[in-house]
């Protein structure tokens, strides 16, 4: 009688209790479901790597527009005096972002609206970045705001909140340098009360003083703090913090 042979279950058996965890093993494939999470959280992370560099190359191309020769320069040098009273040169901002806004103090609404708003932007932007940027209001009415009446109603709304006013002309020349329209009530009696029509737009300038990008009405202060912040993160160039 011949012995019958006995043999033993292939190794890739071996390592599951049964045969049939073996079979589902098998019939579920190469790939685990932690080999799909894997696949998964890797789409998720090239997706979002590639959607910031489009938008970082995005914002690198406004930038270098805005630096071309024949482009229209938007921005000037802000030679005024401050609402201390004290002559001011362009060289002082240099290093630092600019934040500038043009208003009146006898603004109604609008200014301090956008104001209040500015002001959240200086916070967000302290917290995140340290004091990298300059905050500037420029009047659209040296007329009636003198360096004491700026200051007086700048402490209303920042600390770090620099005032700028001079002589009309002085006004009207930058104006036209950052292209802000800016309009004054014809024949105007002493004393008499009256509003300036003008241009409602944060002016973002980089630390050569060159334009970056125009913040309108329809940004939150947190939405204007991270277009400010992706630019400064940008920035490859020498930082002041003072």
């Amino acid at each position: 009688m011949t012995a019958r042979a006995f043999h033993s279950s292939p190794a890739r058996f071996r390592k599951f209790k049964t045969i049939e965890e073996a079979k589902a093993r098998y019939r579920s494939g190469p790939f685990s479901w932690k080999a799909g999470v894997l696949f998964v959280l890797s789409g998720v992370a090239l997706a979002f790597y590639f959607r910031n560099e489009k938008e970082r190359m995005t914002r690198k191309r406004i930038t270098e527009m805005s630096k071309g020769v024949g482009k229209p320069k938007v921005g000037g040098p802000l030679n005024l005096m401050d609402h201390h009273g004290r002559e001011t040169k362009d060289e002082e901002y240099l290093g630092k972002y600019r934040l500038v806004y043009f208003g009146f103090t006898h603004c109604p609404d609008i200014c301090p609206e956008e104001l209040d708003k500015m002001a959240g932007m200086i916070d967000l932007v302290k917290k995140e970045h340290g004091n990298v940027m300059v905050p500037v209001f420029i009047t659209c009415d040296p007329a009636r705001d003198r360096p004491e009446i700026m200051k007086e109603y700048l402490e209303e709304f920042h600390p770090d909140l620099i005032g700028l006013t001079g002589t009309y002309d002085q006004i009207k020349q930058l104006c036209k340098a950052y292209r802000v329209y800016f309009s004054t009530p014809p024949e105007i009696k002493p004393g008499q009360d009256y509003l300036v029509d003008h241009s409602i737009y944060f002016y973002l300038m980089d630390p050569e003083g060159d334009f970056v990008e125009a913040l309108g009405r329809q940004h939150t202060p947190e939405q204007a703090a991270k277009i400010i912040g992706d630019h400064i993160r940008d920035w490859t160039g020498p930082l002041r913090k003072d």
